[in-house]
């Protein structure tokens, strides 16, 4: 199903909006982009998403001019990393970058998150990696997570944060959120022992059969509809013949006394 642009931007400013509402990004943190033919879509840099507006978000060429860019608003610092996984990755049509708090405790520790839990297999595989410490909007931190997320649909960065990814912006919100999920009782489970590790065929078994349970993760978004205005009803007039006769006058309703 193909998306208006305008759709697409109203979705990403909801979208960055929740990402704050559910905790898993603060103030101007984080960015969200979107493959809309042959641009991107991406959130500008350093705008709340309290005063956020569609017309502001920047759109990106993904070919021609390196960071060439167009809109009122200069694109995310993070821009970098958002072209490049949609240059190398055809199937990427949604990108959330954000700093949930358990993402976070292991992208400051390095540690990857191991496939202690079935639901690793969402991303793709039987491990989320976690990239070495680069700054942030950097070519060199694009690299490494271009590297690091390979064929995946998630990455830890080092010292930083998270990014995942969808074939929608929906799909790539839903990993965000189980992500985090997952980094929360990973961390739970190393502080509390040694998790048992689940094998790369069990796991890989696991990725087959999400492709066909319930409702495709991937499945495209679609942008909630702005409200219309409800049209008001159409009196109908009824003419009546007028008598001679004195009219009764109309008795009061008189309401019931509230409880």
């Amino acid at each position: 199903m193909a998306f208006k642009e305008k759709d697409l931007r109203v979705a990403i400013v909801a979208q960055s909006k929740a990402l704050n509402a559910a905790g898993l990004n603060m103030g101007t943190s984080g960015n969200i982009s979107v493959r809309f033919g042959d641009k991107m879509l991406i959130t500008p840099s350093g705008v709340p998403c309290d005063v956020m507006r569609p017309e502001m978000i920047t759109s990106m060429p993904l070919g021609g001019e390196y960071g060439a860019w167009a809109g009122p608003l200069k694109p995310s610092s993070e821009w970098r990393f958002h072209l490049d996984i949609m240059r190398a990755r055809s199937d990427v049509g949604a990108i959330v970058h954000d700093h949930p708090p358990h993402c976070c405790t292991l992208a400051m520790l390095h540690k990857p998150i191991l496939a202690a839990h079935y639901m690793i297999a969402l991303f793709g595989g039987p491990i989320v990696k976690c990239t070495k410490y680069a700054p942030y909007g950097t070519k060199e931190l694009s690299d490494l997570v271009v590297e690091a997320l390979g064929d995946r649909q998630a990455v830890l960065l080092g010292n930083h944060g998270a990014i995942t990814t969808g074939a929608s912006l929906a799909s790539a919100m839903h990993r965000a959120h189980e992500l985090e999920n997952l980094a929360r009782v990973y961390y739970m489970a190393i502080c509390a022992g040694r998790p048992a590790i689940l094998s790369d065929d069990e796991v890989m078994r696991t990725v087959e059969r999400f492709k066909t349970y319930g409702a495709n993760p991937d499945a495209q978004y679609v942008a909630p509809a702005l409200p219309k205005k409800r049209a008001g009803k159409a009196k109908t007039v009824t003419s009546k013949k007028t008598t001679s006769k004195k009219k009764t006058p109309a008795r009061k309703k008189v309401a019931a006394p509230r409880r």
